[in-house]
């Protein structure tokens, strides 16, 4: 009887795994896809909708341009995994068997108990919210003046708060648009863990952008109109974004699994505790011993590939893979900006200027091409 192997997720992780399973799989048993969205969203990318909707057509990839024929897509939200039974439930009531499965499901916005952030933040985890935070920025700047300019807040200094606080830098200056901008931060420094060569590149691009950067303070609440700090005076906001955190989905939490928060523990070929159930991306935690892997997309791909072939091997009762997280190096844009840092054979450590927006740019149609076609990669270049 043929098995069936089902990947739970349309993320990085989940559309880079399809890819590397059917290849490896290359028939040998049925592969099911679930996800909540028929499209996959290069997400590391996304904030450029903040600055312009139209791109939304360039970062969504539909799944029928990613997968085969012969996989079968589910559209619909994950409400449970019952482990034991090998069965997945969706939220409207029906559910999915499996032989396999791979958890890709990502991860939600973690607000760490902060009273008031969750109801009153915007987050920066899917297209809509990026379509959101567009739209709540141009309400404020058409209610603002040159004398009380609109009040923009990113919450979380690290990739994704640097890269919205560009966004939205460009918006302001490309529309000449009364808004001031602020990026606050928790931590002693902005893109925390990070080199502080790299740390003090971004800084520096922030600043000559006009965007006003606050560390080493917690927020330790958020109302309606105003964000309040551990030791700093409250700041009154238009527009809220919070990239702080994240945390395990809610649908693991009773999935049989040995987990952290809902983040599924791993051995470094992707495993579970439950021998037919794998987990990568942000859904996991994944043992990799003294080098663990960064929340990144660059982590998801290389681990989607290795994934997607230990599925196969263990559908044939072969022996699995380990993965090790090799870096290609960090590129973050600062609007049209962009610096690289430790990116493998150049000669300097940290860089931008057009050398670090061409790598930038390269990635995201590298990414876009290998999951659909180079045309659909070259259509989107100009975006990225």
């Amino acid at each position: 009887m043929t098995e069936t192997v089902v990947v739970l997720g349309a993320g990085y992780a989940g559309a880079g795994a399809i890819k590397s399973l059917e290849e490896s799989l290359d028939g040998d048993a049925d592969i099911v896809w679930v996800a909540d969205r028929d499209y996959h969203l290069v997400l590391h990318e996304s904030h450029r909708v903040i600055r312009n909707p139209d791109v939304r057509s360039k970062v969504c990839l539909p799944v029928e341009a990613i997968k085969s024929d012969s996989t079968r897509f589910i559209e619909g939200e994950v409400a449970g995994l019952d482990a034991d039974d090998r069965e997945i439930a969706l939220d409207d009531g029906s559910t999915v068997s499996y032989d396999y499965a791979l958890i890709a499901l990502g991860s939600r916005t973690a607000y760490y108990g902060i009273p008031g952030l969750a109801e009153n933040s915007l987050t920066l985890k899917s297209l809509d919210d990026a379509l959101e935070i567009h739209e709540r920025v141009i309400e404020a700047a058409r209610e603002s003046t040159t004398e009380d300019p609109a009040q923009v807040v990113i919450g979380g200094a690290g990739l994704s708060g640097i890269q919205a606080a560009g966004e939205v830098a460009e918006f302001r200056d490309r529309r000449h648009a009364p808004i001031e901008i602020h990026l606050v931060e928790a931590l002693p420094e902005i893109f925390p863990g990070n080199d502080p060569e790299l740390q003090g590149a971004l800084r520096k691009r922030l600043l000559e952008r006009d965007i006003h950067i606050s560390t080493d303070d917690p927020i330790t609440e958020a109302d309606e109109s105003t964000i309040y700090f551990d030791s700093g005076d409250p700041l009154e906001y238009d527009a809220f974004v919070w990239t702080g955190g994240i945390t395990g989905r809610d649908c693991l939490a009773d999935a049989n699994l040995e987990n952290n928060h809902n983040r599924v523990n791993t051995e470094a070929n992707f495993r579970t505790s439950d021998e037919r159930v794998f987990a990568i991306g942000d859904s996991a935690i994944i043992d990799l011993g003294e080098t663990p892997a960064p929340p990144t997309a660059q982590a998801a791909w290389q681990a989607a590939e290795v994934a997607g072939s230990n599925l196969a091997r263990a559908t044939r009762g072969q022996p699995l893979d380990t993965w090790s997280y090799e870096s290609k190096g960090t590129l973050v844009s600062v609007g049209e900006e962009a610096v690289a840092h430790g990116v493998p054979g150049s000669p300097i450590s940290t860089f931008g200027g057009p050398a670090a927006k061409v790598l930038k740019k390269g990635v995201a149609a590298r990414w876009i091409a290998d999951m659909t076609t180079v045309q659909r990669a070259a259509r989107a270049w100009s975006d990225m």
